[in-house]
């Protein structure tokens, strides 16, 4: 480049060079006022507070709504031949947790027959992992010496605290569970049932035709990439679940099946679910093999399938859909793991997806939407 160009173009103005670096068919995105963004803030801050507090009720709301637009299809065609929209969301129903169940059914044998087996398999364990057995010890007693130090003088008096029980806490845990169920069973029924009930109220009470199009066009698109991308994220999952049970049969592993079905449960969760399931996978490994590195082939085998599976064959079938930030789905697993811990970390990138959608149809959140893209 010449002296005359560069002189031209550090005397051009700073718009001017921004703008002819940008295409000339892209919108510049629109940032809100700052009063706006901060009220925002505090809106925001509000809301967590109160769906951190409400959880035993939002989270089987939100579950419901998500299994709505993963069944809604299923419902339309049962419609289609002329299906009563309740019986044909009862059908759906009964066959998906029907055959939920008989699955778990079938599996409840093995998994219960492992975890009877796991203080058995204890010195096993020890035995396999004696190379860790010198700093565990090390870390023993460095623990023991900080709990001599925060011990208070004797005098003879001793004070005991007593929680509220194991038993109490399996059962308040299972209540809970049960309770939960119950409610996303529930709506989802009358969800179903009631198909495109609450978006033709929400037309009718909307002012202006411009509005009653953009609700139009953002139910429907949210219903068709969810749908779709919970459809793929399901098909993908079973896949990955056939072929660590057929990784797990080759390798000799005891209970293929019950495998298969862990990683297919453990592929929902982005992330934390296959490195929970490399984890796991290792220990199934130690507890089965007599050597260390024939332990290491389970949890080879399981990443090795993740590894097609996550970086090759999923994003190219779920890229055609929708692209997220990657460190925000990553800020966001972790931060719903927080808030409401399992079910969160599951519905995390769903509402994230379902957030961007809504950013990019409303004016102001152009710029949030435009954030949150990949």
């Amino acid at each position: 480049m010449s002296d005359e160009t560069l002189l031209e173009a550090r005397s051009r103005p700073a718009e001017e060079i921004v703008a002819a670096a940008e295409p000339a068919d892209a919108e510049t995105p629109t940032f809100p006022p700052m009063r706006s963004v901060m009220l925002t803030g505090i809106f925001v801050l509000l809301l967590f507070y109160s769906l951190y507090f409400a959880a035993e009720i939002i989270v089987p709301l939100c579950f419901a709504v998500l299994l709505k637009l993963l069944l809604q299809p299923a419902v339309r065609v049962l419609q289609r031949l002329r299906f009563p929209s309740s019986v044909a969301a009862l059908v759906v129903i009964i066959v998906l947790f029907g055959g939920l169940g008989m699955v778990g059914y079938a599996l409840s044998g093995p998994a219960t027959a492992w975890i009877e087996r796991a203080p058995e398999s204890l010195p096993r364990l020890e035995q396999q992992l004696r190379v860790l057995q010198r700093p565990v010890q090390q870390l023993m007693r460095a623990t023991q010496r900080v709990e001599k130090l925060a011990e208070a003088p004797s005098d003879g008096a001793t004070v005991t605290v007593k929680g509220p029980g194991l038993m109490n806490y399996l059962f308040t845990g299972t209540r809970s569970v049960l309770a939960g169920f119950g409610i996303t069973v529930l709506m989802l029924f009358f969800l179903l049932a009631s198909g495109d009930l609450f978006m033709r109220k929400l037309v009718e009470i909307l002012p202006s035709f411009r509005d009653k199009k953009q609700a139009v066009t953002m139910s429907h698109e949210i219903e068709h990439n969810i749908s779709a991308y919970l459809v793929t994220i399901s098909i993908m999952n079973l896949l990955v679940g056939i072929a660590t049970t057929m990784a797990m049969a080759a390798l000799g592993l005891p209970d293929p099946m019950l495998w298969g079905a862990v990683a297919f449960v453990l592929n929902y969760v982005l992330i934390l679910g296959p490195l929970t399931g490399v984890a796991l996978f290792f220990i199934v490994g130690l507890l089965t093999f007599d050597t260390l590195w024939m332990s290491l082939l389970p949890p080879a085998a399981y990443l090795a399938i993740h590894i097609v599976e996550g970086e090759v064959v999923t994003p190219m079938l779920v890229a055609r859909r929708f692209t997220l930030n990657p460190v925000l789905v990553i800020g966001s697993l972790i931060f719903w793991d927080w808030m409401w811990g399992i079910p969160g970390a599951l519905l995390a990138v769903p509402m994230l997806a379902v957030f961007k959608i809504v950013c990019d149809r409303t004016r102001p959140l152009t710029a949030v939407g435009h954030f949150i893209g990949g």
